[in-house]
């Protein structure tokens, strides 16, 4: 069952299970604690906590001009002072991927070791393979959902990812049905164009033992961006994974897989 948590006024949800080891692991844009549960391995020797952000799952929206990839981790470390937890393993799935990131450099006493799975972001801000969002989110907060999924679907963009990565599509797609459209195509406009505030000299300083998951098939998250971090990262491992377009079933067990025998490693 999932908790509440408030902060700044917001309530924000998250669900807290397991006991053991502690993992943080973060949801991706427009995602929410069930994208993190379906590929989380099973193991009753670790506690797993997601914070679904502001705006995202069942958590509220707060000030628009709040939502932020800063605030998002804000709200990840005061939960986890609310929650009594020290040292953790912090990762995440895309835009939580950046979050972990951003608290491994920023706050490198909470980070035992880290995880980035299917990372948007390296370093740089409104990187060019998070336009899809943007142009979605811009899309909700200038028309109606039936005309903005309209538009959507007879755009370039639409047909690239239909030809090039489909479960990209598929998911961009689905956020045409959130409530609240314009707010959330603030949020989508909002991360979009924001990045997780470090630099690459920065990135080489971490420490902790990493593992970097990818695929290729996928235009968002490329698994150039997942080489490149594993590069920057002295600890880092790279395990890349079956692409979700190309077998869900395969993709699903082999992030468990990685997962699994990382945080073994820790154990």
């Amino acid at each position: 069952m999932k908790k509440t948590f408030s902060r700044e006024g917001v309530d924000l949800a998250y669900r807290d299970v397991g006991d053991g080891l502690p993992v943080i692991f973060q949801h991706g844009l427009g995602g929410d604690e069930a994208q993190v549960a379906d590929v989380f391995p099973d193991r009753p020797q670790t506690r797993r906590l997601t914070l679904e952000c502001r705006g995202q799952g069942v958590s509220g929206y707060g000030p628009v001009e709040r939502l932020s990839i800063a605030t998002f981790a804000h709200d990840i470390e005061a939960l986890a002072d609310d929650l009594g937890l020290g040292a953790a393993v912090v990762g995440g799935i895309s835009m939580g991927a950046a979050l972990a990131l951003r608290l491994a450099v920023h706050r490198p006493s909470r980070v035992r070791a880290l995880v980035l799975a299917r990372p948007a972001w390296v370093s740089e801000a409104a990187p060019a393979n998070m336009k899809p969002y943007a142009v979605v989110g811009d899309l909700l907060m200038r028309h109606s959902p039936e005309k903005a999924r309209r538009l959507f679907d007879d755009s370039t963009i639409a047909a690239e990812l239909a030809r090039l990565a489909p479960d990209n599509l598929s998911s961009l797609q689905g956020f045409f049905n959130r409530p609240d459209p314009v707010l959330f195509g603030r949020l989508l406009v909002a991360i979009a164009g924001d990045g997780p505030g470090v630099s690459e000299a920065e990135i080489r300083t971490i420490a902790v033992p990493t593992l970097v998951i990818g695929h290729g098939q996928d235009l968002v998250h490329r698994l150039a961006d997942a080489q490149v971090l594993a590069g920057l990262i002295p600890p880092a491992r790279l395990c890349t994974i079956t692409a979700k377009s190309q077998d869900r079933a395969a993709y699903r067990r082999e992030f468990r897989a990685c997962l699994s025998e990382f945080l073994e490693t820790l154990a």
